[in-house]
């Protein structure tokens, strides 16, 4: 397969299939593919402007029957540390994030058996009451499915009640790898690979904000790398015209410190700062229909987070004033506010604040 073609193929927004993509990813030299994702990040996103955003990560609660074996985070139900986050907790976190300049939660947790709609529902209009301004970038697919189930409502239904309550957008948490091989190992409790998608197919018909992430570097091919890439980039085919969609696309390398992955089965992490550059590229390259790629430099550091913007990727996510999920395996790269815009600047790029929705603020 001749390389060239397959990059000329790209440049023109043709779509590359599995073959393509995988040859891309094994055989093409990363200095030609960061060219060719560069580019394609102009045609994108023209100019020099790279996004960054500030936001806090606030876990509603660590209990969680899913028991991931990349996940060193949840604890089950009874644990002497487990918990639920109680009101006093949200306001003092919201009040400082507010005082940092943010308006954001992530907020994401453990599928708490415990807990149903109502709890979120619950949650959600409290918080908006407490705070008006405050967006709710909250739960993921795999969520949305338990919830589907345990209250015997539809995919639709849950969303409809969330988005009523508050949810302003919907991460694209829990997609790992869209293997089901994959996931039978992995994290066989959560969201098959065909019910992750189906999620983000009705989030897109309401029009809710949505992103798009990978954790790879465990147990997956290069080809179901480029499978997952696909699939995205399908799905994002397919949403309602002027509809969000997936609005970025984030992967980040598993951490392995700690994990059941690492301890009992061997598995260490694959990542190499290359690699990562390599998956930025391609994923730019591949997804020629999703606006933004944003780089992990919480997992991955300054040093790639700042080459990767060189490699196709537009933005540099949150300041992350709290996370506590990919730190508990090992990431520990935080930056400020004043640190992240220097970062920027240092490679090259003009540093601007956003929201979740990608637009300046």
């Amino acid at each position: 397969m001749v390389l060239e073609q397959i990059y000329e193929k790209a440049l023109e927004l043709i779509p590359l299939n599995t073959e393509e993509g995988v040859a891309l990813y094994t055989q093409a030299p990363v200095e030609e593919l960061m060219f060719v994702a560069n580019k394609l990040r102009q045609l994108h996103n023209p100019g020099n402007i790279v996004g960054w955003m500030i936001d806090r990560n606030v876990n509603f609660t660590n209990i969680c029957f899913s028991q991931c074996s990349f996940c060193n985070f949840c604890r089950k139900k009874g644990s002497p540390n487990a918990y639920i986050t109680s009101t006093d907790d949200y306001i003092s976190k919201i009040d400082e994030l507010y005082s940092l300049g943010g308006d954001q939660l992530l907020l994401q947790g453990g599928m708490n058996p415990d807990l149903g709609i109502g709890f979120y529902i619950d949650l959600f209009r409290n918080l908006k009451k407490l705070y008006p301004s405050l967006k709710l970038h909250a739960l993921g697919p795999p969520e949305i499915v338990y919830l589907a189930k345990k209250e015997r409502l539809s995919y639709t239904d849950v969303l409809s009640q969330l988005i009523e309550a508050g949810l302003d957008s919907l991460p694209g948490a829990g997609a790992e790898i869209l293997s089901d091989r994959v996931r039978k190992i992995v994290s066989p409790a959560k969201a098959t690979t065909e019910e992750w998608i189906e999620v983000m197919r009705e989030a897109h018909k309401l029009n809710l904000p949505t992103s798009a992430t990978m954790m790879y570097g465990h147990i997956e091919t290069p080809e179901e790398r480029i499978e997952h890439l696909i699939r995205l980039r399908d799905l994002q085919d397919k949403k309602p015209e002027n509809h969000y969609g997936f609005i970025t696309f984030i992967p980040w390398p598993f951490q392995d410190e700690g994990t059941v992955l690492l301890q009992k089965h061997g598995i260490k992490s694959s990542y190499s700062g290359p690699d990562y550059i390599r998956m930025i590229a391609v994923s730019r390259i591949i997804l020629n229909n999703i606006k933004n790629i944003q780089a992990s430099i919480l997992t991955v550091g300054k040093v790639i987070g700042m080459l990767s913007l060189h490699s196709g990727a537009n933005d540099l996510g949150s300041i992350m004033i709290e996370e506590n999920v990919v730190s508990a395996a090992g990431a520990t790269n935080r930056f400020n506010a004043n640190e992240m815009q220097s970062i920027i600047k240092d490679a090259g790029f003009i540093p601007r604040r956003r929201n979740q929705k990608y637009e300046l603020v």
